[in-house]
């Protein structure tokens, strides 16, 4: 491996292996922590030069192939505590032998939940470029024990690595390379298949930034950049780990703006019989994300990526709208599934 040029990713998944084919691209030496066969083989013919099979709970096995590589990106999970801890430590280890280490963290928005279960539009607004706007949030906010871990023994390391936390917002989008799709709009579509409406939580009024996962994979190359090229005493690599994503700008939709573009499309592919979104009730959450729904689907979570466009970074893909209508929705449908037995979304939301 060339020095500076390897790097180890946790998690090469919906956003991971979109940021994989960009690094391979500018000739990186990618390794993937995966968890299938199946999968490590998709990463190799990506152009990853390694794949790593195991789970996020083998914290010494994540530990040793972090230790050998200059860059570490996590894009698993933001909540899980265990695999973060692993890369931790590998850093501290490779710090105690004189070797800086990058690592980009995946948050996400969520962490600015505001609890309002969609009653009302925030006029509450973060910036990346204001620490103390995003460090206000309560401590235990969703993500924010994580990225807590993650921010003290940044500071305990100082100048000896470069850590940065990628805090994206609803994502959505599709490479048809990879035929996977996003979480939250697609599970909307579902509950929506299944019980003959799109829905909302609450008035629906709730506001959430967005991206496009292309858009922020891209984000994530320009930020590794700028973490390569900036000096490890840099203010802006010490004082400051938060980097936000979004393409919305004031313009995020509210839920029930998603609702109302999920139930037409249906309606018209004559999928549902009313393509008006009502509230869903609670007794029906379990359909959803069960006792997380109100945070992951209800919230306000307004953010500005003022960081990433100072580097040069904007976003370029098609609207959520856009590619909703033009890729997911299609794709999805395609599924053959008995759609009347969909129970919710199963697995860990990124966002």
């Amino acid at each position: 491996m060339s020095s500076g040029k390897n790097v180890f990713i946790v998690g090469p998944g919906f956003v991971g292996w979109n940021v994989l084919d960009l690094l391979a691209k500018e000739k990186y030496t990618v390794t993937g922590y995966v968890r299938r066969q199946e999968h490590a083989n998709q990463i190799k013919a990506s152009g990853a030069a390694d794949a790593v099979l195991g789970d996020l709970d083998d914290k010494a096995l994540i530990t040793k192939h972090a230790l050998s590589h200059d860059i570490v990106i996590h894009t698993a999970t933001a909540d899980h505590l265990p695999s973060a801890e692993a890369i931790l430590e590998a850093i501290q280890q490779r710090a105690e032998k004189g070797l800086s280490t990058i690592y980009i963290h995946t948050s996400g928005t969520s962490v600015l939940d505001d609890g309002v279960s969609g009653e009302h539009k925030s006029d509450k607004v973060y910036h990346d470029n204001a620490v103390s706007e995003v460090d206000s949030v309560p401590d235990n906010a969703p993500h924010r024990t994580i990225d807590l871990a993650i921010l003290k023994v940044k500071k305990q390391l100082s100048e000896k690595a470069k850590i940065a936390i990628m805090i994206p917002p609803l994502i959505y989008g599709f490479n048809p390379s990879h035929a996977r799709l996003t979480i939250q709009i697609p599970t909307l579509t579902r509950y929506a298949l299944k019980h003959g409406y799109a829905g909302h939580i609450g008035a629906g009024l709730a506001v959430e930034s967005n991206i496009h996962v292309l858009d922020l994979a891209r984000a994530y190359v320009v930020l590794l950049h700028h973490l390569e090229s900036t000096p490890s005493d840099s203010p802006d690599i010490l004082e400051n780990p938060y980097f936000f994503t979004e393409t919305t700008g004031d313009n995020e939709p509210s839920w029930k703006d998603i609702a109302s573009v999920i139930g037409a499309e249906l309606h018209k592919a004559g999928l549902i019989a009313d393509p008006n979104p009502r509230a869903i009730p609670p007794e029906n959450y379990g359909d959803l994300f069960g006792d997380a729904t109100d945070c992951v689907i209800g919230l306000n979570s307004r953010s500005r990526a003022v960081r990433l466009r100072e580097l040069g970074w904007k976003p370029v893909e098609k609207s959520w709208r856009e590619s909703y209508v033009q890729d997911e929705l299609p794709f999805l449908l395609k599924e053959e599934v008995d759609r009347k037995v969909f129970s919710g979304y199963q697995g860990i939301v990124a966002s």
